[in-house]
């Protein structure tokens, strides 16, 4: 009767030990596999019989069988790469996912995001990748699809300019200088505002009118600079130096706009003259413009911070916070169920996800232009591969033995 268990022992390695094999094979089947993470074959012993004889007790097992397997969470290296929506994980947590036209979330550590032709921030195998809307700055507190279509940069009205210019203190009277000052308003139109200077036939004097094209100027539409000896600003509108406010009216502009105040800045906090406007003796000149407006944008670039803040590059200069990429961790992420295409879900052995952003609580870095290569070690799978075939001959061994024995007991009788 032993003997017939032991054959069955024998074909327990035997199963286990090749279903073994399938988990090797399949950790370097996906050596190349962005974001994957090894398992472990774990096994355990059958037991099944206890012999009592007196004071002696024998405990008979009979085999092993492959209790199951468990992932390896380790982190993987990283590989650089030139798409903005390539991310990777530093450390703990993954990528929150929902497949298109469907409830429900998946989890994972590929990062391969592209965008889909409805705007969406979209995985390689379809899923949505999520996060939280950034307005103005601030942090959505619900958890959406990323939606990146008709995103633009709003225009921003011009509130005040500093222009740096030379006036010929040397030129003669009645000598004109026009310095074109480009603008923006509210609706995001430029607006050219020509300032002409001319020189005044006393001092080192120029009188100034500012005309903007297509609009009308209310306040502070002309006035005259005066400078010093050594060509330094020195009085605005026959008084001390200070800062010109002008108002101007776009409700005939096409299309319309705010009136707008903007303050031509001459001097600076202390109320001297910043030096931007000079009268030199030297060829009349404009070598500077500074202003804090801009137009309209559209969206030509993505970036991607450590934070997981996704932000949009505009054609008009200016860059704008945009979402803010989710991410979820578990108390036991081993126990998540494998799904195909790099996804997880959550099970009862991993518990519930915790969601978070990235560098907050126990949350790694979002890696930016970067894509997380699989865990998987190929010398120590090959050393595992080693023992594990080592253990299938083993167990034919028994087998084999076992029949040998067997013939041997039938040929008693003869």
């Amino acid at each position: 009767m032993s003997l017939i268990s032991s054959l069955f022992t024998g074909v327990t390695g035997l199963s286990g030990n090749s279903e073994a094999m399938g988990v090797i094979g399949d950790n370097i089947s996906n050596v190349n596999t962005v974001g994957f993470k090894s398992s472990k074959a774990v096994f355990s012993d059958i037991f099944s019989t206890i012999l009592s004889n007196g004071s002696t007790t024998s405990q008979l097992g009979r085999g092993s069988q492959l209790q199951g397997t468990i992932q390896e969470f380790s982190q993987g290296s990283f590989e650089a790469s030139s798409n903005a929506l390539d991310l990777a994980i530093d450390g703990s947590g993954f990528f929150v996912v929902s497949p298109a036209a469907t409830t429900g979330n998946f989890y994972t550590r590929a990062g391969q995001f592209r965008l889909n032709d409805d705007g969406l921030v979209q995985a390689i195998t379809g899923e949505i990748l999520q996060g939280q809307q950034i307005t103005n700055d601030i942090v959505s507190t619900s958890v959406t699809d990323i939606d990146l279509a008709g995103v633009q940069s709003s225009p921003q009205a011009s509130t005040e300019f500093t222009l740096g210019a030379n006036l010929n203190g040397a030129a003669t009277a009645a000598t004109t200088f026009t310095s074109p000052v480009t603008t923006f308003n509210s609706v995001g139109s430029t607006v050219i505002l020509d300032i002409q200077f001319t020189k005044a036939a006393t001092g080192n004097t120029w009188t100034y009118n500012i005309s903007p094209q297509g609009s009308t100027i209310g306040t502070g539409a002309s006035g005259s600079v005066t400078f010093d000896n050594s060509g330094q600003l020195s009085a605005v509108n026959g008084g001390t130096p200070g800062d010109v406010t002008l108002t101007i009216d776009h409700s005939g502009a096409n299309p319309p706009a705010a009136t707008q105040t903007l303050v031509w800045n001459l001097v600076n906090a202390s109320g001297t003259t910043n030096g931007k406007l000079t009268g030199f003796s030297a060829e009349s000149n404009n070598n500077s413009l500074v202003q804090d407006g801009f137009t309209t944008g559209t969206l030509v670039g993505l970036s991607t911070d450590s934070d997981g803040i996704i932000s949009g590059l505009f054609n008009n200069g200016q860059s704008d916070s945009l979402f803010q990429v989710t991410m979820a961790d578990f108390l036991a992420p081993s126990g998540l169920t494998r799904q195909g295409q790099n996804l997880f879900a959550e099970s009862e052995s991993s518990g519930q996800p915790v969601l978070g952003t990235a560098q907050t609580g126990g949350f790694g870095a979002i890696v930016g232009q970067s894509l997380e290569l699989s865990n998987v070690d190929l010398a120590e799978q090959f050393v595992t591969m080693i023992q594990t075939q080592q253990a299938f001959q083993a167990s034919a061994r028994i087998i084999t033995t076992t029949d040998d024995l067997l013939t041997e007991a039938v040929n008693l009788v003869r």
